[in-house]
């Protein structure tokens, strides 16, 4: 039984029908061979016409299955199909009990009739209720596939938003740093709008791939900073230690440009009291690690920060990021990717 592209998919497995069909002929014959007066012809007629029979009811039963039932869901075995099939079954029957009537002239056609027309209806209850179950079956699996693919579709959707969500305040920010700049005639404009120009093309070309090197997240955070200090000044700094043999490992894109945001959203940042932040790695992931100075009136969550990493780990990978919280600090901690670590 397979699945196939066509419009009906259903399909039994000859070997299901030539076996069963085989075994219902050898069986028949077993009352022939037991018989006082043995006879090979007969045996072998009987048999063969089991066996035509049996084939008969597959295909039979194959052909109204997709005619009547293509797109519904069987839920109990349909009454009227199986008495119309047994029906047709006995006609079939009458017919081949005549031919060996015919054949064997010695066959008693009356008593040969009864046996031959109860055969033939157990044989078609048999396969009926066997097709019906494999049916059933087949069905209840496409099911399971369609609700994956469903879920799958879904949670491809869920992460193309997420991959998509940039808080709308940075730019926001950014093009109030802009007019002031121009404003007081500052000599670090042009840079600031090449810089800012950089960072959203990193944008548009990040958001094409689920997980980028991190020498070139770095790449991004460094734009990123940048424009933070033509904000901040020294209100803000950054240390970055990690280590270059991770250059190559992989990070889903503008992570820790998020981390930092949200380090930014929850904490004092100004002059008096700069907020320092460090990243490094440590026992095979990264850290993202700031001291505690919280705000006393916090930003609204625009939830494109800590959750937003998170179900794109457990996406990609199925994977949790770590967070760690004293009085002193706040760490983040990611698990590192390597190239071999990609589902």
């Amino acid at each position: 039984m397979n699945n196939s592209n066509k419009k009906n998919a259903y399909k039994i497995s000859p070997a299901i029908i030539w076996l069963s069909s085989l075994f219902m002929g050898a069986l028949a014959s077993v009352p022939k061979i037991a018989a006082q007066h043995f006879s090979i012809a007969e045996a072998l007629v009987n048999s063969g016409a089991t066996f035509l029979f049996a084939l008969f009811v597959w295909y039979y039963h194959i052909y109204t299955l997709r005619r009547y039932n293509p797109h519904h869901k069987i839920k109990r075995l349909p009454i009227l199909p199986l008495i119309f099939s047994i029906l047709v079954g006995s006609v079939v029957m009458f017919m081949l009990a005549y031919g060996q009537h015919l054949m064997f002239s010695s066959i008693n056609f009356r008593s040969e009739v009864l046996m031959v027309e109860v055969r033939g209806i157990l044989i078609n209850l048999a396969f009926y209720t066997l097709l019906h179950l494999l049916y059933q079956g087949y069905q209840n699996q496409q099911v399971g596939i369609e609700l994956e693919r469903t879920k799958a579709d879904a949670l491809g959707a869920q992460y193309e938003l997420l991959k998509q969500q940039v808080n709308p305040h940075f730019l926001f920010n950014n093009m109030n740093a802009l007019k002031a700049m121009v404003e007081t005639g500052d000599e670090h404009t042009v840079e600031f709008i090449l810089k800012l120009s950089d960072f959203y093309r990193f944008t548009l070309q990040s958001r094409k791939h689920d997980l980028i090197q991190i020498s070139d997240e770095i790449e991004i955070l460094n734009t990123y900073m940048f424009l933070l200090k033509t904000r901040f000044e020294d209100g803000i700094n950054l240390v970055n230690i990690i280590e270059p043999r991770y250059s190559t490992s992989l990070i889903p894109p503008f992570t820790l440009q998020l981390l930092i945001e949200n380090c930014i959203k929850h904490n004092v940042v100004s002059l008096d009291r700069p907020l320092n932040i460090k990243l490094y790695t440590e026992n095979e992931k990264i850290i993202v690690e700031n001291q505690l100075q919280l705000k006393k009136t916090p930003e609204i969550s625009t939830k494109t920060g800590l959750e937003n990493i998170n179900q794109r780990y457990n996406h990609l990978l199925n994977l949790k990021i770590d967070i760690e919280i004293n009085e002193e600090s706040f760490k983040i901690k990611l698990p590192i990717i390597h190239e071999d670590s990609k589902r």
